[in-house]
């Protein structure tokens, strides 16, 4: 048996994740503000605190600060949010939580945290409150893939270990690393990203630690290179897997030794860059083919995040749709997706991802006049050979109430997530953004079960 606090103020919530916690055997308390919640725990020890995100008066993020600064133990915290979003998983994960959970949490969700949770070692100590990234910043996703990217970022985000950061062309890498130094102790400093694809090989030496004058043909001052650009801040190394051999041989030595030497000079400067590496390609296979080297490929890869396909995150494709409209439209209105555009959407495969997508969205919000986007109006909502059928919807689909039609979506929605999960419920689940037992009460009210 362990001692458990829940803080939050919605009362109803409280008592049916209080009821839940002691029929599991566990002693549990309840308060329904973040300075009372403060005030318990000074006043008794306690196993694992629930922290409600959103309160009035003291917010958990707020609260957990508090609880770091002034507890000489701190217990395992859990934050519960009914509003989930990137900035706020990444600060509650930064500032030490066990882990942030949306509601509802399922009484399988709640046991297996609490099993975790007492498991585990203490929080790391204590960071200051940060305020949170702007809308136009903040990386959207509510799938169950995207939140454990979001809890990536904030546990690597008080570290100053390298990143390895890993995924598809279009997924946003970068969108990862800037969230990474927007959430650090860096975040005043500068943020520099160079994309080594881009950049001519016999130039990317240059690039990346500046050169003096006279170095080479051209060479007419100084310059100072990228590194000494991000001194004191983040360098983002954008496909990394296309660096050249030598060049790599070199970054090894900088990170190794935190210094960088000019193109035609001899005096090694002293640079403090946390560097963050991003890459579409299996750096394991281009060591075994020699066009990586291993040493290098280890010293990066002490932090990896893996960022998921748009295809395995179902449930992110409309909120991300929306978000586009919106980020096109400003500061107009944005245009709404009708029931079959945002079907079309779900079942496209996105071979560009979220690039893809967001193109898409610009030249919709660009190009058509009504304020609603139907199916007809994508450019080319066509799946993949192996996806789901796109064209014109079936004739009833335009017929009938909103939430009928909604819930023919939805009902396609399911299947499509099904199919691509080759039947597994746990796995379709997951890529939905949902939770198990909801994915099996939503199969048998749409006769899918």
């Amino acid at each position: 048996m362990a001692d458990l606090l829940i803080v939050d103020d919605d009362t109803d919530f409280a008592d049916s994740l209080r009821e839940t916690l002691e029929g599991l055997g566990h002693a549990v308390a309840v308060e329904h503000r973040g300075e009372d919640g403060l005030a318990r725990l000074s006043a008794q020890r306690f196993d694992l605190v629930f922290l409600d995100h959103r309160m009035p008066g003291m917010d958990g993020l707020q609260t957990l600060a508090a609880m770091k600064a002034t507890l000489p133990r701190l217990p395992a915290v859990v934050v519960l949010t009914a509003h989930a979003g990137s900035a706020g998983t990444i600060e509650a994960m930064r500032l030490g939580a066990f882990d942030h959970l949306t509601k509802p949490v399922s009484r399988d969700g709640v046991i297996e945290v609490v099993r975790r949770a007492l498991a585990a070692a203490a929080p790391p100590p204590t960071a200051p409150v940060r305020a949170p990234a702007p809308d136009d910043g903040e990386m959207i996703g509510i799938s169950e893939a995207m939140r454990e990217v979001h809890k990536r970022i904030g546990l690597a985000a008080g570290s100053r270990a390298p990143v390895l950061v890993v995924g598809e062309t279009g997924t946003g890498k970068e969108l990862v690393a800037r969230a990474l130094h927007r959430h650090s102790d860096r975040a005043a400093r500068p943020f520099v990203a160079v994309n080594c694809a881009a950049i001519p090989r016999d130039l990317l030496e240059s690039e990346l630690f500046g050169h003096v004058k006279g170095a080479f043909t051209g060479a007419v001052a100084d310059r100072p290179g990228c590194f000494k650009a991000a001194d004191g801040g983040v360098l983002l190394l954008d496909e990394i897997g296309d660096m050249p051999l030598d060049v790599q041989a070199k970054l090894l030595r900088v990170l190794q030794e935190g210094e960088v030497t000019p193109v035609g000079s001899h005096r090694p400067q002293k640079v403090d860059v946390r560097v963050v590496a991003a890459t579409h390609r299996d750096l394991a296979q281009a060591v075994a083919d020699g066009r990586f080297r291993e040493d290098l490929r280890y010293r990066l890869d002490v932090l990896a995040i893996h960022l998921p396909p748009l295809r395995e995150r179902l449930a992110d494709i409309v909120p991300l749709a929306e978000h586009f409209l919106r980020l096109a439209a400003a500061p107009g209105p944005a245009k709404r997706l009708s029931p079959e555009a945002a079907a079309a959407l779900l079942a496209h495969r996105w071979p560009g991802n979220v690039r893809e997508l967001r193109n898409a969205m610009e030249r919709c919000q660009a190009l058509q006049r009504g304020a609603v986007i139907h199916q007809l109006d994508l450019a080319d909502p066509s799946p993949a050979p192996g996806g789901a059928a796109t064209g014109a919807l079936p004739a009833d689909w335009y017929a009938g109430t909103l939430p009928e039609a909604m819930d023919r979506l939805e009902k396609l929605l399911l299947r499509h997530a099904l199919a691509e999960a080759g039947g597994n419920r746990s796995s379709a689940a997951r890529r939905l953004g949902i939770h198990r037992q909801l994915l099996y009460s939503k199969l048998t009210q749409h006769g899918l079960d």
